[in-house]
Parts: structure tokens; C-alpha cells; sequence
């Protein structure tokens, strides 16, 4: 991340929204690890549901992040 000459609006919720995008990436990560793993179907589709939850979780919180910076 670059310097900026101006604080954010909101550190406290910058910080947790950075943190979310992190803690997603590193799980979605994970379940793919997982979904390599599988072969059964319903368990397969289970995972990339998951997984696209988080990344829904992950556009929301960087549009958040956009509207503080």
C-alpha cells in the first residue's frame, strides 16, 4: 500500500476492511486447495459456493475501501 498524504475517514474501519480482503484471499486459497483434493460432486459444488461468497465479501468490502480513500 502507498503512503497518502491524508488520513482515511475511518482507520479503524479501513484496517478491518484490509484485513477482511486478506483473511478471504488466504481461505479462499485454501478451499481451492480442498477442492483439488475432492472428487465428490456435492462436495465440490459446496466449496466453490464458499468461495464465491467470500469473493462477493471481498468486492464489497474494496468498494468500501474505494468510498474512504
Amino acid at each position: 500500500m502507498t503512503e497518502r498524504l491524508l488520513p482515511s475517514d475511518d482507520p479503524i474501519s479501513e484496517e478491518v476492511l484490509e484485513w477482511t480482503v486478506k483473511r478471504d484471499a488466504q481461505d479462499i486459497s485454501q478451499l481451492m486447495g480442498w477442492l483439488g483434493e475432492t472428487s465428490a460432486r456435492k462436495d465440490r459444488q459446496i466449496l466453490i459456493h464458499r468461495a464465491l461468497d467470500l469473493m462477493e465479501e471481498i468486492q464489497h468490502a474494496l468498494r468500501r475501501l474505494d468510498e474512504l480513500r
